[in-house]
């Protein structure tokens, strides 16, 4: 067999070589290509679906998840599933805004991100537009209307038509970011509110919104209320929501306001200037309540626990008010973000600070939602979140008793005025009775009669208990008769935590679409408060609280635009005319 020479071999080596790195340079360039075209896929896919959020939200939540990125918030989403979602579109919102020198992304990703967001811009564009078409329907409306005393408030409307869907999407939705903006401002993450595991997933859904509140078609004449029920004062100094508004069973008689700011002011009911500022708390202040006999308050918090601080004012000598009832009170309009008020109007950092309580109560394991004194103040009642309401002996700071039964977490509690009897509302749409008058026992009565959250309950004179419900009624209750309510009001927004005229019986309805409306027992709509481009609350109103005796303002109310009002409410003529 013939042999090869030593250079052929050597050559026919070289050639081999040559071949197998070949390959090898065609295998890894294989491999590269492969992952490069995965790299493409998971692109592709991520952007598809950003593409899908960001379609599938709703407009709600695209101006939450703008919210977000303008106040620098997004890295607080917590476990809310609406948070988390805008957080994950805040994420992509730099990327578009960036200088292309400054940005590492090849430059068709970021052209392709800003195509997306270009669509976004469209799609508001658009929506823009239709608002401004169907406002000009409304006016047409309202123009035909005038002639019979009739106005629309507003209409979800779509070639005419009302949407009525779209109107409960909105108070869903609502009631979901009151839940998570109150969450966020307190202290401790593990108190939002949900299951034991902390969690809670809004499933919102494709809707079919509209950018607005519920509105509905209102027979209530446009001179009633302008005449009747005046706007007196305004008392701005917080810097943020407001959620709830008391006033002292004392004298002198002064208006309390509890802040997500993390305090509590106390106003000149004349004048309007703040008196006194509590900052004994670390997280959102949710409710306030004065003693029934000194000059005392109680304040609950999100950071799960109660205060009790003892607080001195001199009343500042009244001045002038300004006619504020030059507008009708029918005449609807929107707000736009600069209209609110700035936080510092009346200079609340000038007034005495408060820093520490007399006595804190300690005992929940999640938000204090609400806080109330017992008859004769020698006792106190909080509500939490923790599905849990706690009975306090006030001078020692222990604890009476634990009140548990409620299924899900607490929104509000009250407390008779005369007798020792204790009224709990919850998210497990029913509100529950604990009689404390026999103090070897206590019983408890279930009231079940709402489909959603019931946000307060209240006592009125006698034996009557009046609820209110994001479901959007209020319903009276006879203590003796629990099987079904003795009256029923049914409105076109979630209602807030109501207060009640014990003298006249009458009801204040703070609601989510920035309207409140007076009824009497029976159900009969007395009058709506005047809102208007120059007065009125222009974001939703949290609480309401009356003062039968005060003889300029004897109706207050509190809201999400950093500001209270105090009414004066002509009871008589408001009487007379029903």
């Amino acid at each position: 067999m013939p042999t090869e020479s030593g250079s052929f071999a050597a050559a026919r080596q070289a050639k081999q070589k040559r071949k197998s790195h070949s390959l090898s340079i065609r295998r890894t360039n294989s491999s590269e290509q492969e992952r490069t075209g995965l790299q493409r896929e998971m692109l592709e896919g991520q952007r598809q679906h950003y593409l899908e959020c960001l379609i599938n939200l709703s407009l709600e939540k695209l101006k939450f998840a703008y919210f977000l990125l303008a106040t620098g918030t997004p890295g607080q989403a917590g476990d809310c599933g609406l948070r988390a979602q805008s957080f994950e579109l805040c994420k992509l919102f730099p990327i578009c805004l960036k200088h292309p020198q400054d940005t590492k992304l090849p430059s068709s990703v970021r052209n392709t991100l800003l195509e997306l967001f270009g669509q976004i811009e469209r799609e508001f564009e658009n929506l823009y537009i239709e608002n401004l078409e169907l406002r000009r329907e409304i006016d047409t409306l309202n123009e035909r209307l005038a002639v019979e005393g009739q106005t629309i408030d507003g209409a979800e409307l779509s070639k005419g038509q009302l949407k009525t869907k779209a109107s409960h999407s909105t108070s869903q939705l609502s009631q979901k970011l009151k839940t998570t903006y109150k969450a966020s401002t307190s202290k401790h993450s593990n108190s939002f509110p949900g299951k034991a595991d902390g969690s809670r997933n809004f499933c919102v859904g494709n809707w079919e919104i509209w950018g607005g509140d519920s509105w509905i078609v209102s027979s209530f004449k446009t001179t009633t209320s302008r005449a009747i029920c005046q706007l007196v004062k305004e008392y701005v100094g917080h810097r943020d929501g407001i959620w709830d508004v008391s006033v002292t069973k004392t004298q002198p008689v002064v208006l309390g306001t509890a802040s997500a700011d993390h305090t509590a002011l106390l106003w000149s009911i004349e004048t309007g200037k703040c008196l006194v500022k509590y900052v004994g708390h670390v997280g959102s202040v949710n409710s306030i309540k004065f003693h029934p006999a000194e000059q005392v308050a109680l304040t609950a918090s999100g950071d799960q626990t109660a205060h009790i601080w003892r607080y001195m004012v001199q009343l500042p000598m009244p001045q002038p008010t300004a006619d504020c009832n030059q507008m009708s009170g029918e005449d609807e309009v929107e707000f736009s973000d600069k209209d609110e008020p700035d936080g510092d109007g009346d200079g609340s950092s000038d007034c005495p600070t408060i820093r520490a309580p007399l006595t804190s109560l300690k005992s929940h394991q999640g938000v204090v939602i609400a806080a109330d004194w017992l008859v004769g103040g020698k006792q106190a009642v909080t509500a939490s979140w923790d599905r849990t309401a706690n009975l306090y002996d006030v001078e020692t700071s222990e604890l009476v008793h634990s009140l548990t039964g409620h299924d899900q977490e607490l929104t509000h509690c009250c407390t008779h005025p005369t007798q020792r009897l204790v009224v709990t509302s919850s998210r497990d749409t029913t509100f529950r009775l604990w009689d404390f008058r026999d103090p070897s026992i206590h019983s408890v009565n279930v009231f079940q009669g709402h489909t959603d959250t019931v946000t307060s309950a209240v006592f009125t004179v006698g034996d009557n208990v009046v609820s209110g419900s994001d479901d959007r009624t209020v319903k009276v209750w006879d203590l003796k008769n629990m099987r079904s309510p003795i009256a029923t009001i049914r409105t076109d927004s979630a209602v807030n935590r109501i207060n009640v005229c014990v003298g006249q019986r009458i009801i204040a309805l703070p609601h989510d679409n920035r309207q409140v409306r007076l009824f009497d027992m029976s159900g009969v709509r007395l009058a709506r408060l005047p809102r208007s481009n120059r007065q009125g609350h222009r974001r939703m109103v949290c609480c309401s609280a009356w003062s039968e005796d005060h003889p300029i303002c004897n109706l207050f109310t509190c809201g999400f635009d950093r500001q209270a009002i105090g009414w004066n409410i002509n009871i008589p003529a408001l009487l007379q005319e029903k």
